[in-house]
């Protein structure tokens, strides 16, 4: 059998942006994927649908599985002939134990790559405005484990980390706060020296205490403290509130829930992640095409025939001209026929096909296209709906009434989806996520089946258009709907409704 490979990739810490293009593009690949519980949830959202999973934990005094066992699984899984990745939070080599994997794949002659990650202890002060380095301060910064075994004393040299006069940063030193602070002052550093501790750095959960060495652990059993969290000491600290940018940004603080389906997610996040929100992309939907296609072809063997050819989704129109082509024809097939679409999303995916909308309706949704495109017409037009499985029936009743020959094409379905990796009940329940987007009424629906027997009054819903919204009020959601059918509209709904909390 042929000698699978592994790739150690380094996840960064947290915000999906912070993930490097080759990391993305090996986990693209992977037939299997082992990770940590400190990978963040946007990279995790970008794991292929078909790579087997393993979870292996791997967060500060909860391991799933022994490192010496981590290091076998990747062995087995590589003799297999497998693309193995180990996806690890933060760097693969800084405190992440990849040298020891790597020891028993090479002892084994398997391939591997290392790929670096953005490291915490860099990221997360810089997200709360604290430079590592800063030519007034000091020339150096120094990276320390904060984590020990229960019972042993730090092996940890506290007067030559004082000595350096440089920056410290501890990771996995949260619970051994109290014996860093004590060793440094012990040591001989001044006990007014800034420090600080960064809970969830790069994510909605970022939190910052800025204090002293001989305050510090006082100021966290006051305000308290999440894990993950580092800590950094050191005169740069102080720069803090005066360099601090993330948490300036509109939607910094809010995580969103965008279940779009997924060829259709990445803009919707773009644009809420500029505003600072973390996303979460989990579609709730999948659309397929239809497997037996002949009613479409039956349709495009007359194409010219039709007046005019109505597309409600994005999803149609790249669905419509797929099978267009796959029959062996193309848009000059169209002959004269004029096009209507629902809204602007379905407008530019015709435009990027070098076609033009000839009507679009004044508000986006089926009644309204139906219902002034009617009046548009005749009597006697023959009209194309490529379409979903189940569309709008008041679409086509509209028409009808006009004296229109509809021909109302299902041509691909909607299928439910569900996470394996992210339980969405768990964190609408424990209030980890602000507010979900809904850009359809069966998105809505997909939620719903993917999250039963959550409260649902617990959810903030962000809605494109009124039967989006009404799907989602039918549930008991809390729901709001963008002024306008557009995703620039949907996002400042979403900015909108934070300001209001």
């Amino acid at each position: 059998m042929k000698t699978g490979k592994v790739w150690l990739v380094g996840a960064g810490p947290g915000d999906i942006g912070l993930f490097t293009l080759k990391g993305l593009k090996v986990l693209e690949q992977a037939d299997v994927v082992v990770y940590d519980s400190l990978v963040g949830q946007g990279v995790l959202s970008r794991i292929p649908e078909n790579a087997r999973l393993i979870n292996v934990g791997k967060r500060a005094s909860h391991h799933i599985m022994r490192q010496e066992n981590i290091n076998q699984v990747l062995l087995e899984e590589a003799q297999r002939g497998l693309r193995v990745v180990r996806l690890k939070g933060g760097d693969p080599f800084l405190f992440g134990r990849g040298g020891e994997e790597l020891e028993l794949l090479r002892e084994n002659g398997i391939p591997y790559e290392v790929v670096p990650g953005v490291t915490s202890s860099i990221a997360v002060p810089a997200y709360n405005g604290v430079p590592v380095t800063h030519r007034n301060f000091c020339s150096s910064v120094h990276i320390i484990t904060g984590h020990k075994k229960a019972g042993e004393e730090y092996d940890i040299d506290f007067h030559a980390l004082v000595d350096t006069k440089g920056t410290l940063v501890f990771l996995m030193g949260v619970s051994a706060l109290p014996d860093i602070c004590e060793g440094l002052i012990g040591a001989g550093m001044e006990k007014d020296m800034p420090a600080a501790i960064l809970q969830k750095g790069t994510t909605a959960g970022q939190k910052r205490i800025v204090a002293t060495v001989s305050t510090l652990e006082e100021e966290v059993k006051r305000q308290g403290i999440e894990t993950p969290a580092i800590i950094v000491v050191g005169k740069v600290c102080t720069l803090a509130e005066k360099f601090a940018w993330y948490e300036e940004l509109p939607l910094s603080g809010w995580k969103v829930l965008v279940t779009r389906p997924k060829e259709l997610v990445s803009r919707t996040a773009d644009k809420l992640r500029e505003k600072g929100a973390e996303v979460l992309e989990l579609p709730a939907i999948r659309t397929v095409p239809m497997e037996d296609q002949s009613r479409l072809y039956k349709a495009l063997d007359h194409l010219e025939e039709y007046q005019w050819l109505v597309f409600t989704s994005p999803t149609g129109v790249r669905v419509f001209f797929e099978e267009l082509i796959r029959h062996g024809k193309d848009i000059r097939a169209m002959g004269n026929a004029r096009l209507a679409v629902i809204g602007e999303g379905t407008k530019k995916a015709l435009q990027e096909r070098g076609l033009l909308a000839d009507f679009v309706p004044s508000v986006y949704d089926g009644d309204t296209l139906g219902k002034e495109l009617s009046e548009l017409l005749s009597g006697g037009e023959k009209i194309l709906i490529p379409r979903a499985e189940k569309g709008n029936e008041k679409l086509t009743a509209f028409l009808a009434q006009a004296g229109a020959v509809v021909e109302d094409v299902p041509t691909y379905q909607t299928l439910y989806e569900k996470s394996q990796l992210i339980d969405e009940k768990k964190e609408f329940e424990t209030g980890q996520i602000s507010c979900a987007v809904f850009t359809s009424a069966s998105t809505v629906k997909g939620f719903v089946e993917g999250t039963k027997g959550l409260d649902y009054s617990k959810v903030k819903a962000a809605c494109i258009g009124r039967q989006t919204k009404a799907a989602a009020e039918s549930f008991g959601m809390k729901a709001y709907m963008s002024e306008k059918a557009t995703i620039d509209s949907l996002v400042k709904l979403v900015e909108d409704m934070k300001r209001s909390e």
